[in-house]
């Protein structure tokens, strides 16, 4: 099969010379692939998450900032340039910072850093926080039209947007304009009683809209808050193969286990094409340079040629905005993010490392390993996968990779729906997030909020908020008496 093909050495690979020697290569590696049976010690490279490609160094502050370790030295220095453009502050036009400028009118933030902080995962904003801080808010509208319910069923929409306030609600705006208002987010806390009494308060968010610029929303708007996910292993999601995605799927739950997940199919603007989606809270992207391109528009309203409008997501009912002074400077493009810059950013993107992993063989880490196998944790994330061949993208070329995570779509239960599609998503179902560097979050972030609106305040929260496929696992966690809850969160620590 193609996904395999001689295209680079087997020098590449950390050590799969010897385990994949012999005999068809599909098979031995469904053999590495398949999860193991033994927890007596650590598996063979469990140490290297991201195969050849994992940071081997102790983790720091700035764990989630640094290349493949198997990039080439000549290729070093697009990594650190394109770091530089993910970290600089845009402007607003017309400025004397040559291809610098273009930022709004309206956006979220005013450099990729902003919301990916030390490339990891954002936060909700604490409270009287002025802005969004790391998480943004989409808002969308039930299809009215035939025309709108064809884009949907062509899969070149994901959904409505709002009429007035377009696909994100934007609260920063350039001088002369106004921000679209201000997100309200209120908690309402609750008690889970554990199976040896212990209590742990989950807290339950509802978001509004104060101060709204441009009038009042469409009655039946949909809001999905979400905040920035971890950078890390981006590249090496994206050299998973496709058919070793969707060989996870199982829509109709025809083997009984309760869990069906299923691949969101999403339009690939460069290909001109339904793809699969990988990335995204609701795995709306197809590829790394899709979401790189949307989110240039939809964060900092900049255009690039995939998501070519200036305005960004200024909708016809702002039409100051859309008149606004762009970016665009004709020796660079008719873009606001030349494409130079723009591959840059995205080699960035698929090349920071993921970090290894951490007390590998330790009793209460191998302990807490078991649990994640038996209590089911592994029918959506998924340990293993070898990535396929390609030459053009070596650092992500056939390695064994730890991500934990299928790709796929779940129901994840009422307590964590945001009754809002996306694409084929509907308002109950998540994409899987990878687990990899999640128990380096406190160090390089300095919190611990998870999920895809940062409610859960630790890891323990995180997994109690799991329900519709994901129940009965919950349900284990519950049962368990507390060494074992410690063992697993050892585990999930040491990812």
């Amino acid at each position: 099969m193609w996904k395999y093909a001689l295209l680079v050495p087997f020098s590449l690979v950390l050590g799969l010379g010897s385990v994949l020697a012999g005999g068809d290569e599909e098979a031995r590696i469904a053999a590495v692939t398949r999860p193991t049976e033994d927890f007596t010690a650590a598996e063979q490279y469990e140490s290297r998450p991201a195969g050849a490609a994992t940071l081997m160094r102790a983790p720091t502050i700035d764990a989630f900032s640094e290349p493949s370790a198997n990039m080439s030295f000549d290729r070093e220095l697009n990594f650190s340039v394109g770091n530089g453009i993910f970290r600089k502050m845009w402007v607003s036009s017309p400025a004397s910072t040559a291809s610098s400028d273009g930022l709004g009118p309206l956006f979220n933030a005013r450099a990729c850093q902003s919301c990916h902080l030390k490339d990891g995962r954002g936060h909700p904003p604490a409270p009287g926080d002025g802005a969004g801080g790391s998480m943004l808010v989409r808002i969308s509208v039930p299809p009215e039209t035939e025309a709108e319910r064809a884009a949907l069923a062509s899969h070149r929409l994901l959904s409505i947007p709002e009429p007035t306030y377009g696909g994100q609600f934007q609260d920063l705006s350039i001088q002369g304009h106004s921000g679209e208002g201000r997100l309200v987010i209120e908690y309402e806390e609750f008690p889970v009683e554990l199976s040896d009494g212990e209590i742990v308060h989950l807290r339950r968010p509802t978001y509004s809209f104060e101060d709204l610029a441009y009038g009042t929303m469409h009655p039946e708007v949909m809001l999905s808050a979400r905040v920035a996910p971890p950078m890390i292993g981006l590249g090496l999601l994206e050299a998973v193969d496709e058919t070793d995605i969707l060989a996870h799927a199982d829509p109709e739950d025809s083997d009984g286990d309760g869990i069906s997940g299923r691949p969101n199919r999403v339009w690939d603007v460069e290909a001109g094409e339904v793809a699969l989606g990988r990335f995204g809270w609701k795995a709306g992207e197809p590829s790394i340079r899709q979401q790189a391109a949307h989110a240039f528009s939809g964060d900092m309203g900049l255009s690039t040629r995939i998501a070519p409008a200036a305005f960004g997501d200024c909708t016809i009912a702002q039409p100051a905005c859309r008149a606004a002074i762009d970016g665009v400077q004709p020796q660079y493009g008719e873009v606001e993010v030349p494409d130079e810059m723009f591959d840059l950013v995205v080699f960035y993107s698929r090349n920071l490392a993921v970090p290894m992993r951490r007390d590998i063989d330790d009793a209460q880490v191998l302990a807490g390993k078991e649990l994640f196998y038996e209590v089911g944790c592994i029918g959506c994330h998924v340990p293993k996968y070898v990535t396929r061949r390609d030459e053009t993208h070596p650092e992500q070329s056939f390695q064994l990779i730890w991500p934990y995570t299928d790709m796929l779509l779940h129901d994840m239960g009422e307590g964590l729906a945001d009754h809002r599609p996306d694409g084929v998503a509907t308002g109950r179902e998540w994409r899987t997030p990878p687990l990899w560097g999640i128990g380096l979050t406190e160090t390089v972030n300095g919190h611990t909020f998870f999920l895809h609106d940062g409610r859960a305040r630790n890891l323990l929260e995180a997994i109690l908020w799991h329900g519709g496929e994901a129940r009965a696992a919950r349900d284990r966690v519950v049962a368990m008496d507390a060494n074992e809850r410690r063992a697993l969160l050892a585990f999930l620590n040491s990812l």
